[in-house]
């Protein structure tokens, strides 16, 4: 899951608490005479605060501080900042209530106490979700994270600050805020990926495979999870670890068919990198094996253009007025000189050839162990996707994944097909194109039960396809080999 979609998840809980606060307060409880009284005071103790005298009393702070952590709590219209200021009284109060020893007098311990409570968590939550609704969200996550201080045990904070946090692209609060959030306890497994993501961004992949576990560990059903994990290993080329992962998971639970299909997922994408590579390495040892037999034709070339050298030398003899023997012989010897740099070349690229004899010899090893592995993995993919729909006949990614596979083994097929000549095609062309049929009439109810599950334009657009290519057989009156 994507973390943007779980910001905008976060942000309605946030608008929506915002919403109730202020119908259920002021709104509808509050009436023009309870708004008179707090402002009158706030007005008292903005007047005591100033004056010199008043200002040096712990109790007037205390009262400032009790004024606007109820401001804060609930009159929230009248200063946005409530809280930040009855936070800074109650520090004030500690600092000027002192008993005869010199340690905290009683209205210093009534403020320490308010200071970890339930009411001024409450109060900078309250600020925080103002700060939020107005997109100030520099000082949304500066209160939500001294309510999260307030009550460390607490996940709605640090959950809230995090959003506040990737608001502002600030991955690293957010971190920090979601990692409090899953300390604390939270239990929504869809932060633990929104954490992931995060982490997979900034490439800690280590800590985005822990606690993507973490998460599946907590959900074990949860699909976004799996496939991210899934993801995040084949984007890192951790392709052992996915798949020995994956077993391990499949092993405990034989019967999770989101396991089942993830592991298929992964051995599908490790023959499609074993294929790239194929190609890769058949291109370079193509070339490599070509470099004789250019050499020996361009020697025989040559030895053609020397014939026509003798052949021309001796009519010139014969006739030596004519312009166009001399002609036709200065464009031969142009052509032989040509050839004999040609020949040079090609020589150098063949005894270059032939010094690596050694690695062209490992070269088609390799090809051979990659062509193998290939076919391994791709009979893996589909082990696993069979077995996923032996548990759920409906499942989307397990049906279409199948559908794809026999697809592919069809258009494979059908390459051999196209690179015949005339001769072959009579010998055994429709041997293949009967095969080549059989292949893909197996990808149509895979694809036709895709479609009844999910009507995705991936899948209808292969459907089409599909059906369109059997109907072509079909017209030609090919004989589907099943």
């Amino acid at each position: 899951m994507k973390s943007s979609a779980i910001a905008v998840l976060v942000a309605c809980c946030l608008s929506a608490g915002a919403y109730a606060q202020n119908q259920g307060g002021a709104a509808n409880a509050l009436d023009a005479a309870a708004m008179d009284a707090i402002k009158k005071d706030k007005d008292k103790s903005d007047k005591d605060i100033a004056d010199a005298k008043a200002s040096t009393k712990a109790s007037t702070w205390m009262d400032r501080a009790k004024t606007y952590q109820n401001i804060a709590a609930q009159y929230i219209r009248v200063d946005s900042s409530a809280a930040t200021t009855a936070y800074e009284a109650y520090k004030k109060v500690i600092e000027l209530d002192k008993d005869k020893k010199g340690g905290p007098g009683r209205l210093a311990k009534e403020a320490e106490e308010a200071m970890k409570g339930q009411a001024l968590y409450g109060a900078f939550m309250q600020q925080g979700v103002a700060k939020f609704q107005s997109k100030n969200y520099p000082d949304a996550i500066k209160a939500m994270t001294v309510a999260g201080d307030i009550n460390p045990k607490d996940t709605l904070a640090p959950l809230y600050t995090a959003i506040a946090a990737q608001q502002l692209k600030d991955n690293a609060t957010a971190k920090t805020q979601l990692e409090k959030y899953i300390a604390g306890g939270g239990k929504d497994a869809s932060i633990y990926g929104s954490l992931a993501m995060l982490y997979s961004t900034d490439n800690e992949v280590d800590k985005a495979l822990a606690t993507l576990d973490k998460g599946i560990a907590l959900a074990p059903n949860n699909k976004d999870l799996s496939n991210e994990k899934v993801n995040i290993m084949l984007r890192t080329n951790r392709m052992d670890d996915a798949i020995a992962g994956m077993k391990q998971m499949v092993e405990k639970d034989p019967k999770n068919v989101q396991n089942l299909v993830n592991l298929g997922i992964i051995y599908d994408n490790a023959a499609t990198k074993a294929k790239e590579e194929v190609r890769k390495l058949e291109g370079e040892t193509k070339k490599s094996g070509n470099a004789g037999k250019q050499l020996a034709d361009a020697k025989g070339l040559l030895d053609t253009y020397s014939s026509e050298v003798t052949r021309l030398s001796g009519l010139i003899k014969k006739q030596p007025k004519s312009a166009e023997l001399k002609r036709q012989l200065a464009d031969v010897q142009k052509r032989a000189a040509d050839q004999k740099a040609e020949i040079a070349r090609l020589d150098a690229a063949a005894k270059e050839a032939s010094a690596n004899a050694s690695a062209t010899a490992d070269s088609e090893k390799r090809l051979t162990e990659l062509r193998q592995k290939q076919t391994e993995q791709m009979g893996l993919a589909k082990d696993y996707y069979t077995k996923a729909l032996a548990v759920d006949p409906n499942n989307y990614d397990a049906n279409f994944n199948l559908g794809v596979y026999y697809y592919n083994e069809g258009a494979e097929l059908n390459k051999q097909l196209s690179a015949m000549d005339m001769k072959e095609y009579q010998a055994k062309g429709k041997e293949i194109e009967g095969k080549v049929c059989g292949k893909f009439k197996l990808a149509l109810p895979y694809f036709t039960k895709a479609k009844s599950i999910k009507d995705e334009a991936e899948v209808t657009d292969n459907l089409t396809n599909l059906q369109n290519i059997l109907k072509q057989y079909e017209e030609k009156k090919v004989v589907c080999a099943e």
